[in-house]
């Protein structure tokens, strides 16, 4: 069984793959990301610095738990975020919102809490499907990658849990004799 290190190594490495792949569709491909696109770049980035800072970190017990609920927090609401673009990607082609201003239009002149807003509200360009692999496009993709690492993230919250529970069993047990 992995240590709680290797485990946060991996999903450190799973980001930064993800992270390398996106850059090579947006360099290579000439795949022009959508708003909603790099909010998920920007979520698994977090994610990939949480887990980072977990492996230099190395902890044990409470901090353990930590860095666990903390990845998997975010990396539940980058779920969401890929949730919403998947769900922009299946609508009928007759519901698809107009498209709208890019991201760097729409923080440069609006409030920061408007312009994730309208992020999230998607618009056509986040309805296209550019590239899919076994019937799956990037966002869909993305939406497993990041349940994978919410799993990942939050199994090291009960791990410390099994952990800490048979440990102080143990200490009672050899407090008895």
């Amino acid at each position: 069984m992995l240590s709680s290190r290797g485990l946060f190594l991996i999903g450190f490495l799973m980001c930064a793959s993800m992270l390398s792949v996106a850059a090579y569709f947006q360099i290579v491909d000439h795949l022009e990301p959508c708003p909603l696109c790099i909010l998920q770049r920007v979520f698994t980035l977090f994610v990939g610095v949480v887990m980072l800072l977990a492996v230099l970190h190395n902890p044990k017990g409470w901090g353990m738990r930590f860095y666990g609920l903390l990845a998997g927090t975010v990396a539940l609401i980058g779920a969401s975020i890929s949730a919403r673009h998947v769900w922009l990607q299946n609508l009928p082609s007759d519901q698809v919102p107009s498209c709208g201003p890019g991201l760097n239009f729409m923080l440069d002149n609006f409030p920061l809490s408007d312009a994730i807003n309208m992020v999230m509200r998607g618009s056509g360009e986040c309805a296209e499907v550019l590239w899919t692999l076994m019937g799956l496009s990037i966002p869909a993709w993305t939406l497993v990658a990041f349940v994978l690492l919410m799993l990942l993230s939050w199994s090291q919250v009960f791990r410390a849990n099994v952990r800490s529970t048979s440990r102080n069993q143990g200490e009672h047990i050899s407090d008895s004799f």
